[in-house]
């Protein structure tokens, strides 16, 4: 049996982030979803706590923590304001984790100090309008020309888009090879040719920007590439295991707030003369909700503990993403119907965890793209 008792300074990162959490996230988090509103200053005080680049080595600029804490933190920020959440996950998980795993020494220094620092802000550029969760098939081209790529092309659904300084790119430096023909480059937001084209309006995480971005005649030059011509795929692939576990830690935050609103409102409200704790059925939901959210948790400990240990974990972010998306969706679901009339208001909070919990099922690979990976995973066992 694995052992998931924390250390001492685990413990100290899961208070400091549950203290920020409830007294910098929680006021603000209704008002800036309803303005759209990037949390730019939470952000930043997110950064002074290490929160923004906490696996990265302390000589890169990062906090130098493990996946485990990162995990602890990640739920707590996301049960507070999983915009917030996922902002951090994809600065952490998808953008510093790959360049400090396979950046060069320069690249590291110009790039993945600052980003680890907090003071940039990185996006992770793969899905296309025709290239979801088929990201094999990248449209973007990267056209060799002498010391530089030329990079043409569109990406969708970019989170932290409008607000990044820095973009991981995956673009087809080669079509006729397939995912071997896939190249992945660092991609100043300063250098000509990147242009926003829109902002997304969306169901929920509304303060957390996302972004269609298109490269028109953006020159990079070669240096700013990530490993060797045909690597990319292989990149955004094991990049994204990593940032698995950050959505299942988000998704479980979404799931714990869900629970504890509606602890708050049984222990209120009165049905029949009697407060909603009192009544069984009120009890079996809760029950339910209380123990999917332990077993998401564990699930999400036991991928962070074999990436700690340098283990492959695949399956196991997959599954940890799978069904803690699946609780964050259902908690939600449970809270606004232990609310009643009131959950489906924007007075209560219960909605928005709704409308937050669904793209945990979506991004990073979908629920659909999960199953695929753990059945993969688990046929392929001898």
């Amino acid at each position: 049996m694995v052992d998931f008792e924390l250390t001492e300074e685990q413990s100290m990162i899961k208070q400091a982030a549950h203290d920020f959490a409830d007294n910098e996230l929680v006021a603000g988090a209704a008002e800036r979803d309803e303005k759209e509103q990037f949390p730019r200053e939470q952000i930043r005080q997110m950064a002074e706590l290490g929160f923004m680049g906490m696996m990265v080595p302390t000589e890169h600029g990062g906090a130098g923590m493990d996946t485990v804490s990162y995990v602890l933190a990640l739920e707590e920020i996301s049960r507070a304001d999983a915009s917030a959440g996922v902002i951090m996950s994809v600065n952490n998980s998808l953008v510093c984790w790959g360049l400090e795993k396979f950046g060069s020494p320069s690249q590291k220094e110009k790039y993945l100090k600052p980003l680890a620092s907090g003071k940039l802000l990185g996006a992770f550029c793969l899905s296309e309008p025709e290239a979801g969760s088929d990201a094999v098939n990248q449209r973007t081209s990267a056209t060799r020309e002498g010391n530089s790529y030329v990079l043409n092309g569109t990406k969708n659904f970019i989170t932290n888009g409008a607000n990044a300084d820095v973009l991981l790119v995956m673009a087809a430096t080669d079509k006729s090879k397939g995912a071997r023909g896939v190249s992945a480059f660092i991609v100043d937001k300063a250098f000509p040719g990147v242009i926003i084209s829109k902002k997304e309006h969306k169901l929920g995480i509304r303060s957390s920007d996302t972004a269609q971005i298109t490269f028109d005649g953006c020159r990079v030059p070669e240096e700013n590439r990530i490993g060797e011509e045909g690597f990319g795929f292989k990149f955004a692939m094991m990049t994204l295991d990593g940032g698995r576990i950050g959505i299942a830690a988000q998704a479980i935050g979404i799931a714990r707030a869900a629970l504890e609103a509606s602890l708050k409102y049984v222990r209120e409200r009165k049905a029949f003369d009697k407060l909603l704790y009192e009544f069984q059925a009120i009890q079996f939901k809760l029950a339910e909700m209380h123990t999917n959210i332990e077993a998401a948790h564990l699930l999400a400990l036991n991928a962070a503990l074999k990436k700690d240990r340098g283990e492959r974990f695949t399956k196991e972010a997959a599954m940890a993403k799978l069904f803690a998306s699946k609780v964050a969706v259902d908690n939600a679901l449970e809270g606004i119907q232990i609310h009643g009339g009131y959950g489906y208001l924007k007075d209560f909070p219960v909605e928005r965890y709704l409308r937050d919990a669904k793209i945990t099922e979506i991004y990073e690979g979908t629920s659909e793209i999960q199953r695929l990976v753990i059945a993969r995973e688990i046929l392929d066992q001898k």
